[in-house]
């Protein structure tokens, strides 16, 4: 196999491989089934047959963040962003429906939730997000009484907070809230808020969508997304930069500000994100106690080596956004390089691509898209000059291909 033709920049990316002429008859372990574990394992085994993949997944079934604020909107049902496994199980992935609790890198294996070891030649760790509710003062708690959420882990949340919404009177109010970045999907917050905005347009249009952004400004297409609020929902939305949230009072529906409080009916309050419980126990935190740092050449972790660590856990390359579509390409990234060191040969840097729609309303969407390359010099990959960019205004014809792309890069990761 010549690792140069495997991809191909294409809206999603598109991979090919062949068997290894030398089958390595090794194992390589994954640790999560999301955007980059299900691509990772999905590939190892479309590149060389040979290799023993296990993936291991504490749930049944994968739900997609992408689409989900539409299910917020009542615009998509949770049934349209949930997809299972046994396609995987097809390509001769052996699932395991787990969790791991510990990883020995120096003995080579994994401890399961059930108590098992899996020994592994590499392991691939694709962990995404956790929280650290500890940075907004009474969260947890809050959130236990079901009287704030997130959200941002597509699923039951995903379902409380529609509930919510539908349930809150004409006239009340939605408080979005937003960390300071890094965090998952730099335009999400902002398609959120116009989703939950289109929907009160509609159904309640007495009441109002407030966000309260801890950054100084809308972190992507900031342009596009503020020109769609002025002409869709004026009088309806409302942005506040440099508004970070320190607590939450769930009893008096209240968030706190640095300098101030605001009383909101529905409390969607994101909290700072960092890399997943399983990264921090496995010593693969390297930056500011949240992100993993790795080589972008094979997505091996800097602090352990034997492991490759992907998608929304990683510490960002410059201009690198936190999305679906960099934790799919870091997955053929890594399954590529893997391929290459169980057979000998040395992995080579690859160029890949990013591409992130937002819903602004119903059929109406928007999107950013880059190219990112190895620069030898940096030691990093980095965004390619000229490359990429914005769409020219929001349009129905953008909606169609979200909704393209999502069906895409689904059927790409776990079919």
């Amino acid at each position: 196999m010549k690792r140069r033709d495997f991809l191909k920049l294409a809206g999603a990316v598109s991979l090919a491989g062949c068997a290894s002429a030398q089958p390595s008859r090794a194992r390589v372990v994954v640790v999560g089934g999301g955007f980059g574990g299900a691509t990772a394992a999905k590939y190892l085994r479309l590149w060389d047959p040979s290799i023993d993949v296990v993936l291991v997944e504490r749930e049944s079934a994968f739900v997609s963040c992408p689409i989900s604020n539409l299910v917020l909107g009542g615009y998509a049902g949770m049934g349209e962003i949930t997809r299972g496994y046994d396609a995987l199980r097809r390509h001769g992935v052996q699932v395991v429906r787990d969790e791991v609790s510990a990883i020995d890198a120096a003995g080579k294996k994994v401890r399961l939730a059930s108590g098992a070891d899996l020994a592994y030649e590499r392991l691939v760790v694709s962990p995404g997000i956790d929280f650290d509710f500890s940075e907004v003062q009474g969260y947890e708690a809050a959130m236990q009484a079901g009287r704030v959420l997130h959200a941002w882990k597509a699923g039951p949340q995903t379902t409380a907070l529609r509930q919510q919404l539908e349930q809150m009177r004409d006239g009340g109010v939605y408080i979005l809230s937003i960390p300071m970045a890094p965090y998952r999907c730099p335009p999400g917050p902002y398609e959120r808020a116009s989703m939950v905005a289109a929907y009160f347009k509609q159904a309640k249009p007495r009441s109002k969508v407030l966000v309260l952004d801890a950054n100084p400004d809308v972190t992507s297409k900031a342009g596009l997304f503020k020109r769609a609020w002025s002409d869709l929902y004026p009088g309806i939305l409302e942005y506040r930069g440099n508004s970070r949230a320190v607590a939450v009072d769930g009893n008096a529906r209240t968030v706190k500000l640095e300098l101030d409080d605001v009383k909101g009916d529905v409390l969607n309050v994101v909290p700072p994100h960092r890399a997943a419980d399983i990264a921090q126990k496995a010593g693969l935190i390297t930056t500011n106690n949240r992100w993993c740092d790795v080589d972008w050449r094979t997505m091996e972790s800097k602090a352990v080596k034997g492991v490759h660590v992907l998608g929304d856990a990683t510490l960002s390359a410059p201009a690198m956004p936190k999305s679906a579509s960099m934790a799919n390409n870091h997955a053929k990234i890594a399954a590529a390089a893997i391929v290459e060191m169980l057979n000998g040969r040395n992995p080579e840097p690859v160029k890949i691509i990013n591409t992130c729609y937002s819903f602004v309303a119903e059929k109406e969407a928007i999107r950013v898209s880059s190219v990112h390359e190895w620069e030898p010099s940096q030691g990093t990959l980095v965004a390619v000059k000229g490359s990429g960019g914005v769409s020219a205004a929001r349009s129905e014809a953008e909606g169609t291909y979200a909704w393209n792309w999502a069906r895409t890069i689904w059927a790409d990761s776990l079919t």
